[in-house]
């Protein structure tokens, strides 16, 4: 084989180089050259991204160490409207937050607003996932120091359970157990169930206090107690801080203005009766519902209990401040006043300032005639009264929220 050095020695000897030998051979050097010099940049580039990326592995989040005095909450469901409004409490009052939510009902634009107001590195973040998904969860309490959870994470519509049972049950009932399993394996100590009156169904006797026997009537209320005998039957035999939240009828909003009720459209017509009446005075439906008017009431209508949500989150952060290991706190939060939904109609006209049109229609399946709360073990267990107890007042300062964002969270 003939060396390089030989073939310059032969061209050499045979003849010297013309301008048009040079005008051949330089081009190709240079392109040599430069190719050279760009993989040369291209290798160092990739060592950089490698460099970095081993850094990222060696330096773990802040999420994923405990730390002396901060207390780790997963809010499961916190881009939802009771959710994203406990998150908002518990960041102001300076416990680092992580939610999870699959935004099948949560609003991504309520997320955006809790970043915004809370930026700072180690405050909140955000993971998208199922919790139907045993991979996922896995993963989420894999890669997290959390000291607590409040799970809120479920579908909760009475009417729609009636239609899709088997949803229900797998989305309250299964993915329950899912988190249950996973606080165990990572010894999270304490739990804040987000239950519902539902469980007790239709009541002989009014008020309702925690040891009335719970009887539920549809399938949300069933697969929320057969969430919460899981929680119990566990509790019995582990170290677990446990508090079980029964609450009623949520209405209001974050009075600051940041934060709101907002469901999917497509939802509108299973939900709560205060997005159906804003919807109403607003004209995007030609009028407000009523379904039911011959329950066996004052005046024909269903008697329902009002809670205000900023109330309603007060009492799962005093829950959570006053949890203890071996224990479960079983408490219903209301206001301990019933009220008609044609009284419910009336604030609500005047809160908007709208005459409403009213159709009063058949009654919903799995609904119930009244329902309200005896709230005295919750004060005087956990110091906890609801304060916002007038329902026109509640009802304006939600309006306020739905005015300014006509169409929920769709511009964040």
């Amino acid at each position: 084989m003939t060396s390089l050095s030989g073939v310059r020695s032969q061209r050499k000897n045979s003849r010297p180089l013309s301008p048009g030998d040079m005008d051949y051979i330089e081009p190709k050097t240079k392109s040599n050259l430069m190719g050279k010099l760009l993989l040369l940049a291209s290798l160092i580039i990739l060592a950089f991204i490698v460099i970095n990326k081993a850094s990222s592995f060696t330096s773990p989040s802040v999420f994923s160490r405990r730390e002396e005095g901060v207390t780790h909450v997963l809010v499961t469901g916190g881009a939802g409207y009771i959710g994203s409004h406990a998150a908002l409490r518990l960041l102001k009052d300076k416990y680092r937050v992580t939610i999870v939510d699959n935004l099948s009902r949560g609003n991504l634009g309520a997320v955006k607003v809790l970043q915004r107001l809370f930026p700072q590195t180690g405050r909140l973040q955000f993971i998208y996932a199922d919790l139907g998904d045993p991979a996922a969860v896995e993963k989420i309490f894999s890669e997290n120091a959390f000291d607590a959870v409040m799970h809120f994470a479920a579908v909760a519509y009475v009417g729609e359970s009636t239609l899709y049972p088997l949803k229900y049950y797998h989305n309250i009932t299964s993915n329950t157990l899912g988190v249950l399993e996973a606080m165990a394996r990572h010894k999270v100590k304490k739990l804040i169930y987000s239950s519902t009156c539902a469980t007790y169904g239709e009541p002989e006797k009014m008020p309702i206090t925690e040891d009335t026997p719970q009887v539920p009537i549809n399938p949300y209320g069933k697969a929320k107690k057969m969430a919460e005998d899981m929680i119990l039957d566990f509790s019995k035999n582990s170290d677990m801080a446990v508090m079980i939240l029964r609450y009623f009828n949520v209405i209001g909003s974050d009075p600051g203005g940041r934060l709101g009720e907002a469901p999917r459209p497509e939802l509108r017509e299973q939900g709560r009766i205060s997005g159906a009446c804003f919807d109403a005075a607003r004209g995007f439906i030609p009028g407000l519902q009523v379904k039911g008017t011959d329950y066996k009431t004052s005046d024909g209508t269903c008697i329902r209990d009002y809670i205000d949500v900023t109330d309603l989150v007060d009492a799962h952060v005093k829950a959570l401040e006053k949890a203890q290991p071996h224990k479960v706190g079983i408490y219903n939060v209301g206001t301990g006043k019933g009220r008609s939904v044609k009284e419910f109609v009336e604030a609500c006209k005047k809160a908007t300032g709208v005459e409403i049109k009213v159709d009063l229609l058949p009654r919903r399946p799995g609904d119930y005639a009244e329902v309200y709360s005896d709230p005295t073990k919750i004060f005087r267990d956990l110091n906890w009264t609801a304060r916002f107890t007038n329902l026109q007042d509640s009802l304006q300062v939600a309006w306020r929220w739905q005015k300014i964002h006509p169409h929920g969270y769709a511009s964040y």
